[in-house]
């Protein structure tokens, strides 16, 4: 069975490497597997800077969370293989390389045992048949003695020939028989030894190397079990960690960060007044009365109305003061009634006026901060004080680096002091180091302290300018609210809505009221003086809104200089005003004028 051995052990081991390329290819698998969910987490994960602050919704939290754990299960499925690659995979190769050794030098040893027991039969073989031929021989020998013996003719010489020759025929057999006899004897010995002593030993060897080729194939299957079975906690845990992140879903705090997000400040606008086109018919029938004198120029020229138009910012910004009292039917009427009582009549502009305004007016810029709202808001830089967001985001933006001037005063504050212990330490301890060292750095520090100390001033000061603003804001809506007055909505810089309440008549007027005049928060009256002139070097269209057109070699005012974002504010001689790109004019700005 020697040959069947040898196929079976073949066969083992050929199964073995099947099982071992089978935990290969799984390792391969669960390699491309967690290679594929990390590409997938890599490809949904945020990619934000960190200084990127939009509103972290408890959606977007718990989709990241989720992303997160899936990319340890990724890990985990890393984990799985090497594992089965270090501990199945790994092991399976270098035992089959240690079968195929064993098993070869196990049949080498069957096969040299095999042909020494055929060498003795053949040693006992040819005894033997040596054997028989001296028997033959010594037969022949007998044979012709006899004959000769018998033989009366024979010479007595002959007969004496024919004697020693089968003596010597018969001392060969003799010892052909003896060698025979030993050679059978070993022969015997051998084969026996062969076949119950050195083959079942081979055999045995041959039987314990495959139990344990089974034995190690058992291993690997737990093995490969455990490999997953190990990773099943701590994939439970990122299955855990998913629910968890979708139970952590608040719809409301999303909204509240909607909110948060979006609010700004600005006031919703107020009730349009009611608009009395029955003046006319009470003036008439009051022009003959003593209550109310005659009022004339009120009919409105539509012409005058939108050419007066040009220079303002409509509708997030300031309409000019006017020059003289307009003539406009917004001011406010007294009428008497049959029995001779007075009541006041209010009125305003009708919209259709100030969307004429709306639509054919030019716009001027009072501040940068209106500007923001047009053209620059998508094209301009931000600004330094937060200008150009509105009033809640403002203040929370100049809250936020409040905080952050304030984490890095204390830091500064921190090392000062650490570097005034150390100098201390160093002066009472001069072989510790030279306190002059450490002058330069504390003295950088000290500068640093300095520089953001007025930088949380300046940006205090800005937020406390916004706060009041806002109080101010709240407190005329709350005045509004209480007194039920009519009021006319304006937008400041910042484009927030205002009310004005100077616009509230409670009895008969003691002059012409303007319906096109506005209250301003942040700027005079008075328009702002002129610090230098200026050429324009290149024609400029002027289309955005909020800047001023200009010919090539046109003469300009300056009012306000170039804060940084490209733009010079200027004023034409009839007392239009507006932004121009700085690099389309030369400046002369007046000595004793710069920085008024």
């Amino acid at each position: 069975q020697f040959d069947n051995l040898d196929k079976h052990t073949q066969w083992g081991i050929d199964f073995l490497e099947k099982y071992a390329k089978f935990v290969k290819e799984r390792i391969e698998i669960e390699q491309n597997y967690a290679k594929q969910l990390r590409n997938l987490v890599k490809k949904y994960c945020p990619k934000r800077s960190p200084k990127d602050e939009e509103p972290r919704f408890t959606s977007c939290i718990a989709f990241f969370n989720i992303l997160n754990e899936l990319n340890d299960y990724a890990g985990q499925r890393e984990v799985v293989a090497e594992e089965m690659g270090h501990r199945v995979y790994g092991e399976l190769m270098r035992y089959s390389h240690d079968l195929k050794t064993e098993r070869k030098m196990h049949l080498q040893e069957g096969r040299k045992a095999q042909q020494y027991l055929d060498m003795c039969w053949k040693q006992m073989d040819n005894s033997k048949k040596k054997f028989e031929r001296e028997c033959r021989e010594a037969e022949k020998a007998q044979q012709s003695y006899e004959r000769l013996d018998n033989d009366t003719n024979a010479t007595k010489a002959d007969v004496e020939k024919a004697k020693q020759q089968l003596n010597l025929r018969t001392h060969m057999a003799d010892e052909n028989k003896n060698e025979y006899a030993a050679q059978l004897q070993n022969f015997n010995g051998e084969q026996h030894k062969h076949y119950y002593i050195v083959i079942p030993q081979i055999y045995k060897q041959l039987q314990e190397m495959d139990e344990r080729r089974t034995i190690k194939l058992s291993e690997c299957y737990k093995g490969f079990a455990d490999s997953e079975r190990k990773v099943i906690p701590i994939i439970s845990k990122c299955l855990e960690g998913m629910i968890l992140a979708a139970k952590s879903v608040d719809e409301h705090r999303d909204s509240q960060l909607v909110i948060d997000c979006f609010k700004s400040g600005f006031e919703p606008p107020g009730d349009f007044p009611f608009e009395d086109y029955s003046q006319n018919i009470y003036r008439t029938i009051s022009d003959g009365t003593i209550s109310t004198p005659k009022q004339e120029g009120m009919r409105i020229d539509t012409k005058t109305t939108v050419g007066k138009a040009k220079g303002k910012l409509w509708l997030f910004g300031k309409k000019p003061k006017p020059q003289s009292p307009p003539l406009t039917p917004t001011s406010l009427y007294t009428s008497s009634t049959p029995n001779g009582s007075q009541y006041p009549i209010f009125s305003i502009e009708p919209v259709h006026y100030c969307m004429s305004d709306i639509k054919t007016g030019k716009p001027r810029i009072p501040s940068f901060r209106s500007l923001k709202r047009g053209y620059f808001c998508l094209q301009g830089p931000a600004l330094e004080d937060f200008s150009h967001l509105p009033p809640e985001q403002r203040r929370k933006k100049l809250q936020q680096r409040i905080d952050e001037l304030n984490r890095e005063l204390q830091k500064e504050t921190d090392q000062k002091d650490a570097l005034i212990k150390m100098k201390d330490v160093y002066e009472k301890n001069p072989q510790m180091g030279d306190p002059s060292s450490l002058q330069p750095k504390l003295t950088e520090t000290m500068s640093n302290m300095d520089r953001l100390r007025m930088e949380i001033h300046k940006n205090e000061a800005w937020l406390s300018e916004v706060e009041g603003k806002v109080a101010a804001r709240s407190d005329r809506r709350h005045s509004s609210d209480i007194n039920h007055l009519v009021t006319q909505g304006r937008e400041s810089p910042e484009g927030s809505y205002t009310d004005d309440a100077n616009q509230e008549v409670r009895g008969p007027p003691q002059q012409h009221a303007h319906p096109n005049e506005f209250d301003d928060e942040f700027e005079d009256d008075d328009p702002l003086p002129a610090i230098g002139h200026c050429k324009a070097i290149y024609p400029f269209d002027g289309h955005n809104e909020g800047t001023l057109a200009m010919k090539e070699g046109e003469i300009l005012y300056i009012i306000e200089e170039d804060k940084g974002d490209g733009w010079t504010r200027a004023r034409r001689h009839n007392g239009e005003e507006g932004y121009v790109p700085t690099s389309y004019i030369d400046v002369t700005l007046e000595k004793n004028s710069k920085g008024a």
